[in-house]
């Protein structure tokens, strides 16, 4: 019975998948692709390297999405423009706005609405929590806005409501 149920949603996301959409990319590099990378993905991406527009679970070693992007992204480098989603990777980047969580060893995003979790975590302007040895959060100030506000850097953790 969970396989037919699995078998129908996955049927329903590829009819849902519009002309310009697709639902699989497997890439070598943004331009040795199935897909040309600015076709968006509603679905699956694998990727040695790989860069789209995205609805998907995308798992590679360099995970990129470009323009207004969601999902899981698993690699060892996961960057985006806006991302709503998870991304785990040694490495996260977000370039514009960033909304869920960043596991990793360094997670940047210029703005950030959720949870970063790794050993360096940075963002410009903070609207939740970070957890790791070294948090910056450059929307802070020091002590000054407490409790909704922890400092700019702290150890360990830091926050900003």
């Amino acid at each position: 019975m969970k396989k037919l149920l699995l078998l129908c949603a996955l049927m329903a996301s590829v009819v849902a998948v519009k002309a310009d959409e697709s639902f699989f990319q497997a890439s070598l590099t943004p331009d040795i692709a199935f897909k040309a990378k600015t076709e968006r993905i509603n679905g699956i991406c694998l990727s040695i390297w790989g860069e789209n527009p995205q609805s998907a679970f995308a798992l590679g070693f360099v995970n990129g999405s470009s323009g207004d992007s969601k999902g899981f992204s698993f690699g060892i480098v996961n960057y985006s423009e806006t991302y709503t989603g998870v991304t785990w990777g040694f490495v996260n980047y977000s370039k514009v706005d960033f909304t869920g969580w960043q596991a990793g060893f360094l997670n940047v995003a210029k703005g950030y609405h959720g949870l970063q979790m790794g050993f360096c975590n940075y963002a410009e302007n903070l609207h939740g929590v970070q957890l790791g040895l070294v948090n910056v959060a450059k929307n802070n100030s020091w002590f000054k806005d407490f409790p909704n506000q922890l400092a700019t850097g702290f150890p360990f953790f830091n926050w900003s409501f």
